[in-house]
């Protein structure tokens, strides 16, 4: 088995693809800057407990990381664990990707694994957008990667507006009680995140259209998303295992025709 690891700046996707590549496991947990490589070994070990796998099945692994200082310690996790040090995306590593940018190490290792994988599985031109802290629409024709809109994330949005108006509550992210004329607070403030969002997607939709033309696929992937989706006019395709697809389809890249298999 094949262990992809997606770390974010809230939580820790952990997966594991089978011999043929289908996605065998799936857990996510808390990202922690501040955890040791020990802790983070001992996570992962009672996570691969927890769904009946034994460490010792896995035979390589991959990282994405958007944490800085948590790439070390959990790589070096991985590593105690599988006895293999695992591949982190990164400068260096084969994407077969053109990526039109002015410093290409500037793009997240979460943009590059889920792109590889819409290259690899939707029709050209592609967007996808990335439902997660920030909300993430990026631009593919073939494999040609033309750029990206970044936008405050559903939730960050509901914090800064609790957090800067003083009269306004903090609340949970919950389905408006409404369609979207809110009666009481609660319900406007909750109608206003999750209906602007949703033409915020459409919006910025419309705009890279005019750019790159119609997009012959739109994909939805991220923590977030069934929040926004359901309120959204124009149709996208639900993808919640586009990254890590793009994980595993980064390893095989980047390891076909080497001896990957522990001595």
């Amino acid at each position: 088995m094949i262990l992809a690891a997606d770390i974010g700046n809230s939580v820790t996707t952990v997966a594991l693809f089978d011999e043929e590549g289908r996605l065998a496991m799936r857990a996510c947990v808390s990202t922690d800057a501040h955890a040791t490589q020990d802790q983070f070994a001992v996570t992962l070990f009672s996570v691969f407990q927890l769904y009946h796998v034994d460490p010792r099945q896995i035979t390589g692994g991959i990282l994405a990381s958007v944490v800085p200082p948590v790439t070390a310690s959990l790589a070096g996790a991985v590593e105690r664990l599988i006895g293999r040090a695992p591949l982190i995306v990164g400068a260096g590593l084969r994407t077969g990707l053109n990526i039109k940018a002015d410093l290409h190490t500037q793009l997240g290792a979460d943009i590059v694994a889920y792109c590889v994988a819409a290259v690899d599985k939707y029709p050209s031109p592609v967007i996808v957008v990335d439902f997660g802290t920030a909300v993430t629409f990026s631009a593919l024709k073939g494999n040609v990667y033309e750029g990206c809109v970044i936008a405050p994330g559903v939730r960050v949005g509901l914090e800064a507006l609790s957090r800067r108006a003083a009269e306004l509550p903090h609340i949970s992210l919950a389905k408006p009680a409404v369609d979207i004329l809110g009666h009481n607070t609660e319900d406007a403030m909750r109608a206003g995140v999750v209906y602007g969002n949703a033409g915020l997607v459409e919006g910025v939709l419309l705009r890279m259209e005019e750019a790159i033309g119609p997009a012959a696929a739109v994909v939805a992937t991220g923590a977030v998303m069934d929040d926004v989706l359901p309120y959204c006019r124009r149709d996208l395709i639900r993808d919640p295992d586009l990254l890590l697809d793009g994980l595993y389809l980064l390893y095989q890249k980047n390891t076909q025709g080497k001896h990957r298999d522990k001595p």
